[in-house]
């Protein structure tokens, strides 16, 4: 099983000037600490339901470019960009950037969007339910055309490109991971173009988590394709006292219904000492099938 980190929350102490410091050594223990991925939310505004709306968020691509130059080996991308909030081809464009920049590290984590408060807050756009996920599935279907070098017009449900040149190319196809359990548009989706899901952690005993599974293998089942063939990630929150020991006992329950690769996310920035917990585990965790 894979270990990664998510990064909801830059409420460092010492206020912005000191915040690059702390990013910074987060950024190189994660890199050598054995995390597959570090990922970054994609809010202007701080949207964490333990935090407050005025604590700090920094942009979510910015801060990739700068942990790619800040990072070797740890792969980056965001848990999950909303597809309607900008152009698809400047998607693209962001993540095959991130990809050359990192060494090939990036993937496109993509979702259909939920914050209407955000929006309005700041001025983004945020179309109804049903046209956020024909621009979802607009921008999967661009990301392929341009990373295959396509240069034939593309035309799409809201968008045509004339001439939709993506050039450098990817050092490595970013991969694509799809956020959200929706069993009638998200999980579909997930079988027509995912390389991965991202699923939550619901507290009920591991019950939602095996339906949606369900619904996913028979998505996959309806499309010709193998499930095995996504990687299934699941979010969860670090509990504030648990031990290594423990995240990884938990970390073998999951593995066993089929989870590959936990993100982890914690209340508040995360501390060395939460770090430090899952580094330790991190060895035992890998072995798990």
């Amino acid at each position: 099983m894979k270990i990664s980190i998510a990064l909801t929350n830059y409420s460092w102490p010492d206020g912005p000037v000191h915040l690059t410091g702390h990013l910074l050594d987060l950024a190189r223990r994660v890199d050598d600490g054995g995390i597959d991925t570090l990922w970054v939310a994609d809010h202007l505004l701080q949207m964490d339901p333990t935090a407050t709306i005025d604590e700090p968020m920094l942009e979510a691509y910015t801060t990739l470019g700068y942990l790619a130059a800040a990072t070797g080996s740890v792969n980056l991308g965001t848990m999950v960009t909303s597809a309607s909030i900008r152009p698809p081809a400047l998607v693209v464009k962001m993540v095959t950037t991130l990809d050359v920049l990192s060494g090939g590290r990036a993937w496109l984590g993509l979702g259909a969007g939920y914050q209407r408060d955000e929006a309005a807050m700041t001025g983004l756009p945020f179309p109804g339910t049903a046209e956020r996920f024909v621009l979802m599935e607009e921008l999967l279907q661009l990301a392929a055309h341009m990373w295959a070098g396509d240069h034939r017009p593309f035309d799409g449900p809201r968008h045509r490109l004339d001439r939709p040149i993506s050039n450098p190319q990817p050092i490595a196809r970013p991969r694509v991971l799809i956020g959200g359990m929706g069993e009638q548009r998200t999980l579909p989706l997930v079988a027509r173009y995912g390389d991965a899901c991202n699923l939550f952690d619901i507290p009920d005993g591991g019950t939602t988590l095996q339906h949606k599974l369900d619904v996913l293998a028979r998505a996959c089942d309806a499309v010709g394709r193998d499930p095995a063939d996504v990687e299934v990630t699941l979010s969860s929150r670090l509990g504030s006292d648990e031990t290594a020991g423990a995240f990884a006992d938990r970390c073998d329950r999951l593995a066993k219904r089929g989870i590959q690769h936990i993100v982890l996310v914690t209340s508040g920035p995360w501390s060395r000492r939460e770090l430090d917990v899952i580094f330790e585990a991190v060895e035992p965790v890998r072995a798990l099938d």
